[in-house]
């Protein structure tokens, strides 16, 4: 009687043990597979992110959700907030609207796309001539709009990751228009920098030759053109 008791209490102490081992072994396959809960990405600019010249959608914007679940094997769904036409001070009053703010608080990724207008309008509306006055003071407006954006977003947000997309040439054959180009990206990776989490992505080498094959129109790529966009935002991210 006695050795079966001790016998059955042997087996109950193996099958223990063994439970044990087959949840820590759960757990630790759990905790290695990847995280497919839904993530929100704030995409803000204007029509480059609206997605203008894109008869498929919505621009660069489109095909992020699918490709970042392909490549990334991540989950994340994607809030457009692009407006055409819009410059850096018009971000800066979309981001402190309370409904953008609240969108903000709850991201896990944004994307700042915004400077192409700023550009033309301080050249006074186009970029057939330069007027090199007119484009440093819009320059100096514009650096102080994205410095205030970024503020207030990290008002809202001190860790959501912020992509910020540089400028590209649509009139690559200019050095003239790719020096300036230059400058205004330069001087916008310099602000991005001051900051933690942000990371600039340019965009102008994405476009080094102006092709019909990449553009709809003088400025705005098709959907081909955005989906390199779209591809250099995933190549150049960890998601």
């Amino acid at each position: 009687m006695k050795k079966t008791i001790i016998y059955a209490a042997a087996l109950i102490v193996v099958a223990l043990i063994g439970a044990g081992f087959y949840s820590g072994y759960q757990k630790n396959e759990e905790t290695n597979q990847p995280d497919h809960s839904p993530k929100t990405m704030l995409t803000l600019g204007d029509s480059l992110t609206y997605g203008v010249g894109d008869k498929s959608g919505e621009g660069y914007v489109d095909n992020l959700e699918k490709l970042i679940q392909e490549e990334k094997d991540a989950n994340v769904k994607v809030k457009n907030y692009g407006i055409p036409g819009q410059e850096a001070d018009g971000v800066v009053k979309q981001v402190k609207l309370t409904n953008i703010q609240k969108d903000i608080r709850n991201a896990d990724y944004i994307i700042l796309f915004i400077g192409t207008n700023d550009l033309i309008q301080s050249n006074g509306g186009d970029l057939k001539g330069i007027n090199k006055e007119e484009i440093k003071e819009g320059a100096m407006e514009y650096e102080k709009n994205i410095q205030e954006i970024l503020k207030t977003i990290r008002q809202e947000n001190q860790d959501v990751p912020i992509l910020f997309l540089g400028l590209y040439n649509s009139y690559p054959d200019s050095a003239k228009h790719e020096s300036i180009i230059d400058e205004w990206n330069t001087n916008s990776q310099g602000l991005v920098n001051d900051y933690e989490r942000i990371k600039f992505i340019s965009t102008n080498d994405l476009f080094k030759e102006k092709s019909k094959k990449y553009f709809s129109d003088s400025l705005h790529p098709n959907e081909k053109g955005y989906d390199l966009i779209t591809k250099k935002i995933i190549d150049e991210y960890d998601f």
